[in-house]
């Protein structure tokens, strides 16, 4: 049985992107904005050469083969925030009665829920953005963990506990990803 003793990744940085590597806190810039992250895993080392940034670990346990992996991934989407960006579309769903939605500094309310007096509300994290049209919610920004965990605060918001969903389907809902 042979152990490998090197494992090398790479993720390449395109033109319209510029990477700075400081210690363990990473920042990337492009067309889009900026993004910036710490990365502290102990056993994975990330370097920089032109445009390609090199992830290493040496001796790799099986948590170092899937930190390397993760840290490919977490860079890859900021390469792709900063460049594209994240869009979530989602739907507004109700079936008597009209919820309305007011976005607000860093929260959004959810009145009328299924007629209940009292307003619901959902955080939104970091610089994502919310956009109301209808029953059509947008939300988009460059970190991807931001733009997700404000749409699932949306979901969550509207979560109908107990009764049955089959026949409650009130909500907000997911319906694209680009």
């Amino acid at each position: 049985m042979v152990l490998a003793t090197v494992i090398k990744e790479e993720v390449s940085i395109p033109e319209d992107v510029e990477v700075t590597l400081k210690d363990t806190n990473i920042n990337i810039k492009g067309p889009k904005g900026e993004v910036s992250r710490e990365f502290t895993y102990p056993n994975v080392s990330i370097d920089k050469n032109d445009d390609i940034l090199s992830l290493v670990t040496r001796f790799p346990k099986r948590k170092d083969k899937s930190l390397i992996g993760t840290t490919k991934a977490h860079l890859s989407n900021m390469i792709l925030g900063v460049t594209n960006g994240f869009t979530y579309h989602m739907k507004i769903v109700f079936a008597h009665f009209p919820m309305t939605l007011k976005v607000e500094e860093n929260k959004v309310t959810i009145e009328n829920f299924i007629g209940e007096r009292s307003p619901r509300n959902a955080k939104i994290i970091g610089s994502a953005k919310v956009d109301v049209k209808g029953d059509e919610v947008i939300v988009s920004g460059i970190n991807k963990e931001e733009v997700g965990q404000t749409m699932a605060n949306l979901e969550q918001a509207t979560k109908i506990k107990g009764k049955d969903p089959r026949v409650f389907q009130d909500g907000i809902y997911l319906v694209d990803k680009k």
